[in-house]
């Protein structure tokens, strides 16, 4: 990392792959040190160099960090110029930042991940850490709701987990057509089906703020502790430092002492509307 933490270093792109219809996911190189060490649920920002710069949460394996993945939907005007750049072009990065997912407070314990659309991305990297260390987790269950059948993220992938005898894997969509065989419901829907033992279960969470909502209010109908559940929260990241306080809610700056934090934490920020 550079050591002015606000300046972006020039990376290149290395490989693009066209994740969705508006979905890209491109490998980046490390930087300068070759190697960008990073924890499971943290972000990098990501700066098209004339147009502005975006936190991204990291979406490829913390165990093999020579280079970095990124999951983009091209939204605005800087994730739109970075979802269409090609291989060996170049973007400024900065990170990682932010503190990831309980990887340590869950060993032991039964893991229920949840994700919703493309909060799947910032989760992929705790599952590739899961099942790194298969043998340190108790059940391990993935929730994942989108809106279609044509809107599910690394499709390839979940059919992959799916097969494993130590993953459960559950998908569901909005909406489908009579060719869909799967579950249709929205996501939060499937916790009160699973049969888990609430008190030995640590719940990671990331989606859209409603699906979130609703997720926590099963988890906690079920049994789940406040303190048991984990977010991923996105607000108005911008230094990623916690020093220009865009993402400033209370005492609590999103971008240094989340994204993920504990529902216990951010019970109050889930009903504040971003500005």
């Amino acid at each position: 990392m550079s050591d002015d933490l606000m300046v972006p270093e020039p990376v290149r792109v290395l490989r693009r792959q066209q994740e969705l219809a508006t979905t890209w996911t491109l490998e980046l190189e490390s930087g300068r040190a070759g190697r960008r060490s990073f924890l499971p649920g943290q972000f990098n920002m990501l700066y098209i160099f004339g147009v502005g710069e975006v936190p991204i949460s990291l979406s490829g394996d913390a165990g093999q960090s020579e280079t970095l993945i990124h999951t983009v939907r091209a939204v605005g005007p800087v994730s739109n110029k970075l979802a269409a750049l090609k291989p060996m072009d170049t973007v400024g990065l900065r990170g990682p930042f932010g503190v990831g997912w309980p990887m340590a407070a869950g060993e032991g314990a039964d893991l229920l991940i949840v994700a919703g659309g493309l909060g799947l991305a910032p989760l992929r990297p705790a599952i590739y850490h899961v099942l790194r260390h298969r043998e340190r987790y108790g059940r391990v269950i993935l929730l994942y709701g989108t809106r279609s059948p044509d809107d599910i993220l690394y499709a390839g992938q979940l059919e992959e987990w799916n097969k494993r005898p130590d993953v459960e894997v559950h998908i569901t969509v909005d909406h489908a057509g009579d060719d869909w065989l799967g579950k249709i419901g929205v996501v939060p829907s499937l916790v009160p089906t699973l049969g888990f033992d609430p008190e030995d279960t640590v719940a990671m969470v990331c989606g859209p703020e409603i699906m979130m909502r609703f997720t926590v209010n099963a988890l906690r109908d079920a049994g789940v502790e406040d303190e048991s559940i984990y977010l991923s929260m996105e607000r108005n990241m911008k230094c990623a430092l916690g020093h220009c306080g865009h993402c400033q809610f209370g005492s609590t700056f999103v971008c240094k002492d989340g994204p993920v934090l504990s529902f216990d934490r951010v019970r109050g920020l889930l009903s504040l509307k971003e500005f």
